[in-house]
């Protein structure tokens, strides 16, 4: 007699386990605990054989359990591998055996894999920063895919949503990465090949004209200097935004700063190769005014390592986008960005007739061969901090609402 649902249900556990017989190999097993159990019994080679097909119940309420309905089209399924003389014992052993390396050789797994050996070479914020975007934006879409099912259409898919909100540069990067992954794959056997080899970023993705950072003219300078002494925000950003004006390192060379890179009796800031955009060490004469903008840092930073360490904590340094809120908030959005103090110091310095090589290696733009890179990042030093003295400065008077003579000629 074949089962029904009012008959599975209406059957009570008993001290034994005993079995509700549907037929061709498909039984329900009672426990005494009143759990019912799937089981297909049959023989292969002569040997009688069990496999489990779960629980019975409801899968709205319980997404494992198993409706008479689906047992029996499980039990069919089963027998026909048992027709193509395949045993379903060792087909499902095989089944989980793949599907325990389509998970181990995930393209989350495998980037994970590629990213531990490559970042070895890489500053660790730099790492952490790739790292960060897969989790991001590439993960969440192909991460749980096997390497071996990535596709040149699914890597396509997945930059297009980043290209989408706007994000270009990041959409770029992550193909990029995405093909070094999938040469990582190929290299160690996980793969046959690469398909982002067969697309470049620029035939995928849309161009966009690149523009220089947005900064203010010189003579709008003054009222900056004023804007920022009056930041009514975090002390911490205010004093960000002070340093860069008096130094003007990059925006990611600042925040990044720590307390061991700073000698203030010698008044100086060694930037780490690591952290520069040249890879090699820049040396940052620091004038009195910059001192003392560092000396108020060290009084809220409260000992941690970062010079300028972020609200949220975490070991982690302030972000890029602070800075830009702040000037942002100042109402200087569209009009100026972090880098823009650079282009406003080459400008004026060059106009107050210091020598440009000086400037230039105070801007880190300096020739970075092998050889020039070791020779400049402590090249004129002394003439270096006169400038850097001068500038501050300059920048005060202009504070001050001070008549400003540029053009001189430094000694």
């Amino acid at each position: 007699m074949k089962l029904t649902d009012p008959i599975i249900k209406a059957a009570k556990p008993q001290e034994k386990p005993y079995p509700l017989t549907d037929g061709e190999g498909l039984t329900l097993l009672v426990q005494p605990t009143g759990a019912k159990w799937w089981r297909f019994r049959y023989r292969y080679t002569g040997k009688a054989k069990m496999l489990s097909l779960g629980v019975y119940g409801d899968p709205t309420k319980d997404p494992k359990a198993i409706t008479l309905k689906a047992a029996r089209a499980e039990r069919d399924r089963l027998q026909a591998l048992l027709a193509e003389g395949v045993d379903p014992s060792q087909a499902r052993q095989e089944e989980k055996l793949l599907t325990k390396m389509a998970a181990e050789n995930s393209f989350e797994s495998v980037a994970r894999a590629w990213w531990a050996d490559w970042s070895a070479a890489r500053s660790a914020r730099h790492a952490d920063y790739v790292m960060r975007r897969l989790e991001a934006d590439v993960f969440p879409v192909i991460g749980n895919k096997p390497v071996t099912e990535i596709t040149t259409p699914l890597l396509l898919m997945t930059v297009k949503k980043i290209e989408a909100r706007g994000a270009l540069d990041i959409a770029k990067r992550a193909l990029q990465t995405c093909g070094q992954v999938m040469r990582y794959a190929v290299a160690h056997g996980l793969a046959e090949r690469n398909p982002a080899a067969d697309v470049k970023p620029a035939d995928a993705l849309k161009s966009h004209k690149k523009t220089n950072y947005a900064r203010l003219s010189a003579k709008e300078l003054p009222e900056l200097l004023r804007q920022i002494d009056a930041y009514e925000g975090q002390p911490l950003t205010r004093l960000a935004l002070q340093l860069m004006a008096h130094t003007f390192v990059r925006t990611s060379e600042l925040i990044g700063a720590r307390w061991e890179e700073i000698d203030i009796p010698a008044r100086v800031w060694r930037i780490p190769a690591e952290r520069m955009k040249m890879k090699t060490e820049h040396i940052v004469p620091l004038s009195a005014q910059a001192v003392a903008v560092i000396e108020e840092a060290r009084k809220i930073s409260g000992g941690r390592p970062l010079v300028f360490p972020s609200e949220r904590g975490e070991g982690r340094s302030m972000s890029n986008n602070t800075v830009l809120y702040a000037l942002y908030r100042m109402g200087y959005h569209s009009r100026m960005t972090g880098h823009g103090f650079r282009g406003i110091a080459s400008t004026v310095l060059h106009e107050m007739g210091f020598d440009h090589e000086h400037i230039e290696l105070q801007l880190a733009h300096a020739p970075r061969n092998s050889v020039s890179a070791a020779y400049n990042h402590a090249r004129y030093l002394e003439q270096r901090a006169r400038l850097m003295q001068r500038w501050s400065d300059h920048l005060d008077a202009l504070k001050d609402g001070a008549k400003v003579t540029p053009l001189f000629k430094t000694a």
